[in-house]
């Protein structure tokens, strides 16, 4: 299986403390998507697209997937049609 890095839209809610949650993931094409949890925030790197960040673990629609926080931009590891 093939994967691209696909940057996103995402809307954030920021806490006191500075720490960013993400709310809902904004596709290119317009569809929209709400994040129903995050389950895990760390330092990581896409070892399928390259970069390197923040990757947050979430949970949308039931299934996990993984946002990654590149300095101000925000991206996904989508599936190669």
């Amino acid at each position: 299986m093939r994967y691209k890095k696909v940057f996103v839209a995402v809307l954030t809610q920021f806490s006191e403390e500075g720490e960013v949650t993400p709310l809902s993931i904004l596709w290119p094409d317009g569809r929209l998507y709400e994040i129903d949890r995050v389950l895990d925030v760390r330092p990581r790197a896409s070892t399928r697209v390259g970069g390197a960040g923040l990757r947050y673990t979430c949970r949308i629609r039931g299934r996990q997937t993984y946002l990654f926080r590149e300095e101000d931009r925000w991206f996904v590891e989508a599936v190669c049609s």
